[in-house]
């Protein structure tokens, strides 16, 4: 059994209001848009991290994380990429991944909308967190929050706060 804490688009903020649910998290996922790298190195000095890189992120970014990221994690099939598309309206690279790979998780960022929702097409469950910076035009800071056993997920909690509490920087 594992706890994760899934976020995504922080674009360079990395602050308490994240910092204490990775304290409570088994594992962080970053769905991309990272920004500053000082992000996920703090997030590394907690728990272990796996991250894709999003649209904005720089080179260093890139080389130290790849654009999509197949693993499993307690018996659940992950597939997460930053630019995906939702139920419906797949990129060809992702609709390509889901036939081939056919996870039971697929996790995207890029909109800052978070969404949660089962493709009975591609029978796997979407879950964009949203986004937990405060860059963009969301008006509300977001994350997931669930735990994988034995290939099931369950317990999934939405972290939601304004974007605009003040909070200290790291």
């Amino acid at each position: 059994m594992k706890k994760i804490l899934l976020l995504s688009d922080t674009h360079s903020c990395i602050d308490e209001s994240i910092l204490k649910y990775v304290k409570q998290a088994d594992e962080v996922w970053h769905a991309g848009d990272i920004g500053n790298l000082q992000v996920t190195d703090e997030i590394k000095k907690l728990k272990p991290l796996r991250a894709v890189y999003g649209n904005i992120d720089d080179a260093e970014a890139r080389l130290e994380f790849p654009e999509e990221q197949v693993f499993v994690c307690e018996g659940m099939k992950v597939y997460m990429i930053h630019i995906g598309g939702y139920p419906g309206k797949y990129r060809t690279q992702v609709k390509n991944q889901l036939l081939k790979e056919k996870p039971g998780l697929y996790i995207c960022g890029h909109s800052h909308i978070l969404k949660i929702q089962y493709d009975p097409q591609y029978s796997v469950l979407h879950l964009n967190p949203g986004a937990a910076g405060i860059s963009g035009f969301h008006q509300v800071r977001t994350m997931l929050r669930f735990v994988l056993d034995q290939g099931t997920i369950k317990d999934m909690e939405l972290i939601e706060w304004p974007k605009n509490k003040k909070t200290e920087q790291v």
